[in-house]
């Protein structure tokens, strides 16, 4: 009897350029057209309701501050994904970044916080990697534990450091450290100045356009100015190098990329070690910049918050920023006291949710039109009866945002093939 013999076909190469598995990449002039739109529409809904703080300057300073640490936890998030691991520790490397940033910076100088924020969370991203990569531990288990062992790792620490001796006489107490010393801010002389005379007179769009740029270059922290940067190298480096193919490569297909000599244990560790740096970045930013002191629960879920921006932006750079920079702005109206403005919003709700409802009508998509559309006509309702929102759903806001953005743009996301499986050494063999 003859026995013929079956080869096992090679792996597929992997895809990494996105493909047309996913939503349509979006090119730069049209980010900036969409930017536009979005500011097009803050400024009708500013002339309509009086709101005159949803497009200031302070409203716009405070989104950017809000957005940093959210948006370098997703960048974070993105280096971990890209490589094919999953890092839902990205709050506890975040808290282990704000730990570390205040303890350093409020004993040295506040760069050196920095530099021991990022160490901090590196630490949590290569304890990640050893979990997940060497011991093939499941990716959410891992972060979940990373969350609650930097918890209660920052809530002991804290109070064995800052509670007595020095810290406790310099402002320490067992939930806090000591304040630490100003990164510098910087503000362009004159520009500032005139964008602001220019944004008093509430000319439409114009004055809006101005109120934005003013909160862009009026006390801009050096370390925003750092975190844009590393949006800019991080898009440079996975996209156009070709250690960034090869990282990409592990997140696509690792078996085809072993195949082809790419050492993929290296390029996950290296990946999840780095999302650990940027999250750890983005907790010195809230303890060295937003506050200049650590405080516990001070991260407020803006790790995971800053996944959302990852999954909403397609796991690219630019659109993360972009969502980043939404969850930001939602983020400073609550601590800006806005209810007013989050009142204001609601009349942009309700344009957003009746073209979301014409679309999926138009589409066939019938269940999901009604609802919309419902939706909108409930909001409305409660737009038209109330002078402002209730100051609960006024903190609430960034989660609420954060629930809408990832319910209407879950449906054409493409995320690496091989994010979040197992994967050994050899196993295609």
């Amino acid at each position: 009897m003859t026995v013929t013999a079956t080869s096992t076909p090679p792996p597929a190469a992997p895809k990494v350029s996105g493909g047309k598995g996913g939503r349509t990449r979006l090119s730069f002039p049209v980010i900036l057209l969409i930017i536009a739109g979005g500011l097009l529409a803050l400024s009708a809904v500013r002339a309509v309701t009086g709101a005159q703080d949803v497009t200031s300057a302070g409203q716009i300073s405070a989104a950017l501050s809000m957005a940093v640490p959210i948006g370098l936890a997703g960048l974070g998030g993105l280096w971990a994904e890209r490589a094919g691991v999953v890092n839902i520790g990205l709050e506890g490397m975040m808290i282990l970044g704000t730990f570390f940033g205040a303890w350093a910076g409020w004993q040295t100088n506040p760069w050196l916080g920095v530099l021991a924020g990022v160490i901090g969370g590196m630490l949590g991203g290569l304890l990640h990697a050893v979990a997940t990569v060497t011991f093939g531990v499941d990716h959410i288990i891992s972060g979940i534990a990373i969350n609650i062992l930097a918890l209660g790792f920052t809530t002991y620490f804290a109070k064995l450091w800052f509670n007595s001796g020095d810290a406790a006489v310099k402002g320490g107490s067992p939930k806090q450290s000591p304040p630490a010393d100003d990164i510098t801010s910087v503000t362009i002389p004159g520009l500032s100045d005139w964008l602001h005379t220019v944004e008093k007179h509430h000319w439409f769009f114009v004055s809006d356009l101005a109120g934005v740029l003013g909160g862009l270059v009026t006390n801009l922290s050096l370390l925003t100015i750092v975190a844009a940067l590393l949006f800019v190298v991080t898009f440079f480096v996975l996209w156009k190098t070709a250690f960034g193919l090869r990282l990409r490569s592990c997140g696509e297909n690792p078996v085809a990329a072993e195949s082809l000599g790419v050492n993929v244990y290296t390029y996950k560790y290296i990946a999840v070690i780095i999302s650990g740096g940027m999250a750890g970045l983005g907790g010195a930013f809230l303890s060295l910049v937003t506050s200049h002191i650590y405080n516990e629960g001070q991260t407020g879920g803006r790790g995971y918050i800053g996944l959302a921006a990852m999954i909403f932006g397609n796991w690219r750079p630019g659109g993360l920023a972009m969502g980043a920079g939404l969850f930001g702005f939602a983020d400073a109206l609550q601590l800006r006291n806005g209810g007013e403005s989050v009142h204001a919003l609601l009349l942009l709700l309700v344009v957003v949710l009746a073209v979301l409802a014409a679309w999926k009508l138009y589409r066939k998509s019938f269940v999901q039109g009604v609802v919309s559309a419902v939706i909108a006509a409930a909001v409305l309702v409660w737009y038209l009866a109330t002078d402002t929102v209730p100051t609960e759903f006024v903190s609430a806001t960034p989660y609420v945002v954060t629930l809408l953005v990832l319910s209407l743009s879950a449906q054409r996301l493409r995320m690496p093939k091989a994010d979040g499986m197992r994967y050994r050494k050899g196993q295609g063999k």
